[in-house]
């Protein structure tokens, strides 16, 4: 690095260009705005960056090499030249088989990760028969009932061979029940299966609202979720804590690191009051984050929400494992930004949010289709969503060599802007007693509104440009392909839930629910008796239900 006498004389040199070269051009022409800032403003952008805005880094302890501590610079020795990242594109359609269709198509287009999404009565733990269902079986995902759906899914599809996301959280348990029990009747070892649930109910107090329980209670079943699968699948992901719905909602860059680091925290604190030892289910913690338009605010995001968590698990709770500190992440392009407005122009979006991706190393993308703004991605626009990341992949060298903009002394310096910033947010979480606290007041609810107001705002009144929206618009007719949910599915999905329930043993079914509920009110762990529940087709309703029964179930406000 450079010593005192050197960067002395970058400072003074800066100081000069600046006044012979910079003011007299910005009095001549001026410049674009008074003011330059990250995407989301949470961070001021200098003209030009130099060594002196990075002079206190030191290499060792703030960067390392990668696959070391603290995994600035990528969680891996060889990051993408060892093995490019898993290319896991969202789906779930309709029926377990319109699911089922839809991924094999992509295995055949060369996806190497499934990632699976559900209508909203499966998150919510109903039936597709249950009156709370109506008019959304099948709309947002696919419909999950019982253990015969999730066969279907998977019918043809060796689980030993593929990684499986599934995007479901309150009712977790119940559908890595099912994965499982699918695994076991295609006699793959449980060790053998790979993949994560999101899991991360947290994130839905404020975000998402798609919960069940109260969280004293959803703390207990991720707990048990932990022990379970550090014992009996320690190759599955038991939770993705997920910023990307916290970004979605509106929060900067910085928030949504110190956020999902904060539920991270929750979770391991309760994991560590519920016995478990931290280096026992810490490596299989993961992480979702969003990637959005400012390619070099996201890069730094990422180095410096690794940095961090590195740091969280060393020093907060004394983990050992080298695992247990390394921060791994799925990351999803941003479909927020994604327009109505000429929706050819979110092709581009969408690359640059994966290009900013790679660059930040994620170990696992989902890329959106550009017609998602106006209705479920049609087979041709999941296409070249895939498309873009094989592109990326085999074509920009981006994947080439490890952290390539490490050392840009504007990404060295936004690293460490972000990374002090979201410190600062999580010392104010600390102080209001932790995340659980600082959700039931509100108070991160609050501090995330706050943000997409003002952005909103912006849009309005034209201070911040969206391409197609409020400036560069065309004429345009109504001529995009529509992907729609046939309306006749529910009747079939009721009829396929009708005939699974004709054909189990209904005494068996009830003697495995009530097991259920004996587990719930005492202390022992859930997830064999939900794998023995799914094994005799109870719904997931009926499961659900029965621990409705003992926990109760959340109803909305203050947690």
């Amino acid at each position: 690095m450079f010593d005192e006498e050197d960067l002395r004389e970058i400072r003074s040199a800066k100081a000069d260009w600046d006044e012979e070269s910079v003011q007299p051009t910005v009095e001549r022409f001026g410049e674009r705005k008074e003011t330059f800032t990250t995407d989301t403003e949470g961070q001021t952008v200098d003209r030009l960056y130099t060594p002196a805005d990075v002079d206190d880094i030191d290499y060792d302890e703030d960067l390392g090499f990668p696959g070391e501590e603290p995994y600035t610079r990528g969680v891996y020795p060889t990051m993408y030249r060892g093995r490019l990242w898993t290319m896991r594109q969202y789906a779930g359609m309709g029926t377990a088989r319109e699911t089922n269709e839809r991924f094999n198509y992509l295995l055949d287009e060369g996806q190497t990760g499934l990632s699976m999404a559900f209508d909203l009565p499966t998150q919510m733990g109903y039936d597709s028969d249950n009156a709370m269902a109506a008019g959304e079986v099948g709309k947002t995902g696919v419909a999950i009932d019982s253990l015969s759906d999730m066969e279907t899914v998977f019918e043809g599809i060796p689980l030993d061979e593929v990684s499986t996301s599934m995007t479901i959280n309150a009712p977790a348990s119940v559908l890595l029940a099912m994965y499982i029990a699918v695994g076991d009747q295609q006699g793959v070892d449980r060790e053998e299966l790979r993949g994560t649930i999101q899991n991360d109910v947290l994130k839905e107090y404020i975000a998402r609202n798609t919960y069940i329980y109260p969280p004293e209670q959803s703390m207990r079943i991720i707990t048990d979720i932990f022990e379970f699968c550090a014992e009996e699948v320690p190759n599955f992901n038991t939770i993705s804590i997920s910023g990307y719905h916290i970004r979605e909602a509106g929060s900067t860059a910085a928030q949504e690191i110190a956020f999902t680091l904060g539920n991270g925290i929750e979770y391991v604190e309760a994991a560590i009051e519920a016995g478990l030892d931290v280096d026992d289910f810490a490596p299989q913690l993961s992480f979702f984050f969003a990637s959005y338009n400012n390619i070099l605010e996201e890069v730094a995001k990422f180095r410096a929400a690794r940095r961090m968590w590195y740091q969280i698990m060393e020093e907060r709770f004394d983990a050992e494992n080298p695992k247990s500190k390394q921060l791994k992440f799925h990351t999803q392009t941003a479909g927020s930004t994604l327009t109505a407005q000429q929706v050819e122009n979110n092709v581009v979006r969408v690359a640059y949010q994966a290009l900013a991706a790679v660059l930040g190393g994620t170990q696992s993308l989902h890329t959106n289709g550009k017609d998602e703004a106006v209705g479920l991605p049609t087979e041709e626009s999941v296409r070249t969503a895939l498309r873009t990341q094989q592109i990326l992949a085999h074509e920009s060298g981006a994947a080439d060599t490890i952290d390539p903009l490490g050392g840009s002394y504007y990404v060295e310096s936004l690293t460490d802007d972000l990374e002090a910033e979201a410190f600062e947010i999580l010392d104010r979480i600390d102080g209001k007693g932790g995340m659980l606290p600082a959700i039931e007041d509100q108070w991160v609810q609050r501090e995330i509104q706050d943000v997409a107001f003002e952005r909103q705002r912006e849009q309005e009144e034209g201070e911040r440009v969206i391409v197609g929206v409020n400036e560069y618009q065309v004429e345009e007719e109504e001529d995009v392909d529509i992907e729609e949910v046939d309306e006749s599915l529910e009747a079939q999905q009721q009829e396929t839930l009708a005939a699974v329930r004709d054909d189990r043993d209904d005494e068996a079914v009830e003697a495995k629910l009530d097991a259920v509920r004996e587990a719930a009110r005492g202390d022992e762990n859930l997830m064999p008796y939900l794998i023995d529940a799914v094994k005799v087709y109870a719904t997931t309703g009926e499961i659900c239900d029965a621990m409705r029964d003992v926990f109760g179930e959340y109803q909305g406000g203050g947690i």
